[in-house]
């Protein structure tokens, strides 16, 4: 009379060799049916084509904002800028802060302005030079209006300080 063997499952014996063999197999896609291989590059590429077709997608693309300074050359002393900002297609983008700060001038602090509906701001700087210095910068920084889609990713124009 044999006992049963108690202890040994061969369910699971047979399981884990199954997926100790699906561990070991290197084949990746290989391996796949051709037709799930098939389905999955035609699903992929049907998905590409109806999002390229779905309006609003574009609505999740970033404008780059360009900051046109007016003049773009000053001397040492006090100025008013006038800064136009500037969507990536020219249209001027109002409720935006520009930054005006030292580059390679001096200007003992940061100067600040919003623009208005006409995508336009008006800062008071009062830029200087080092001794022996001919030229500097001044550095403009945008500030995009809260919840648009625009950046400010990009180098604006610097305004030119020279020695007068």
């Amino acid at each position: 009379m044999s006992e049963p063997n108690r202890g040994f499952d061969l369910d699971a014996a047979v399981q884990s060799l199954a997926v100790d063999r699906l561990r070991r197999d290197e084949r990746a896609i290989e391996g796949l049916p051709i037709r799930l291989v098939i389905a999955l590059v035609v699903g992929v590429a049907s998905l590409s084509v109806m999002m390229n077709m779905i309006s609003g997608i574009g609505g999740l693309a970033v404008t780059e904002l360009d900051a046109r300074p007016s003049p773009e050359v000053v001397t040492p002393g006090t100025h008013d800028l006038e800064i136009a900002v500037v969507g990536a297609d020219g249209d001027p983008v109002a409720d935006a802060t520009v930054v005006v700060k030292s580059g390679t001038a001096e200007m003992g602090g940061v100067r600040t302005a919003t623009t208005d509906s006409s995508g336009s701001a008006t800062v008071e700087v009062s830029p200087d030079l080092r001794p022996n210095q001919e030229e500097g910068t001044l550095v403009i920084g945008i500030k995009p209006p809260a919840g648009s889609e625009y950046a400010d990713k990009r180098g604006n124009t610097k305004v030119l300080v020279v020695a007068g």
